[in-house]
């Protein structure tokens, strides 16, 4: 009886046959369309920004359309690139998938510092974002010489970072060697503001206010002189 059940299967027409895998006549199964490929991916997306909302995005947005990239794939802020927070970047970082690239009009449009601008970059890498700036032509990210341009860029970024850092350490030990310590130089007692501070510390019917404004000095340094040579 087991060897039979092969002759059936050339009696079932298409129709019935591709009907048995239709989710509609089994709603319990799992199958469902497959993506097309490439769908929804390889995306340009931009990012805009200028420092005051006096300043004009229209070179930066025209810039930006005619490399490709659709009005609702735009972000912008218009805030100073030394802000911390910026919404438009923020809301672009988060739509961006893998496959898709990020573009923007000239590097200083992106990052708060050389430092920043390498460390979003790096970010956008490890998630599979491409990395394209329409002004500077040797960055993109996306083709082998690119990316080998902005290695050399962050490569020369990081030398000069510890270049600063052993400057300053060498200054340091230099100034040890002749007796000198780094930071803030110590304020004697004899310094005239130190007494004239403790003077008018003891007259109640001035102000700590007062005393600040009179001899130009922030609060926290008024606690300080009254504190030296006690």
């Amino acid at each position: 009886m087991g060897a039979r059940a092969p002759f059936l299967l050339p009696f079932l027409s298409y129709k019935s046959v591709s009907s048995i895998y239709t989710p509609d006549t089994h709603k319990n199964n799992h199958y469902s369309r497959m993506p097309e490929e490439n769908e929804n991916t390889n995306r340009r997306i931009g990012y805009a920004r200028v420092s005051t909302a006096s300043q004009e995005l229209n070179l930066q947005l025209d810039a930006l359309k005619l490399a490709g990239i659709p009005d609702n794939l735009i972000f912008i802020d218009k805030v100073s690139g030394a802000k911390t927070e910026r919404p438009g970047l923020t809301a672009c970082m988060n739509e961006l998938q893998a496959g898709d690239t990020l573009i923007i009009w000239r590097l200083d449009r992106l990052g708060r510092s050389l430092k920043h601008l390498i460390e979003i970059v790096e970010e956008l890498k490890g998630r599979g974002v491409g990395f394209r700036s329409i002004n500077d032509g040797g960055i993109d990210t996306t083709t082998a010489s690119g990316e080998m341009v902005f290695n050399i860029f962050a490569t020369l970024a990081q030398f000069e970072r510890r270049l600063i850092q052993e400057r300053t350490q060498a200054g340091l030990k230099a100034a040890r060697a002749r007796g000198k310590n780094g930071g803030r130089p110590k304020i004697p007692a004899s310094d005239p503001r130190v007494q004239m501070a403790k003077k008018m510390s003891k007259n109640l019917s001035i102000s700590v206010g007062e005393i600040c404004s009179t001899l130009k000095i922030s609060r926290a340094s008024y606690y300080r002189f009254l504190k030296i040579g006690v």
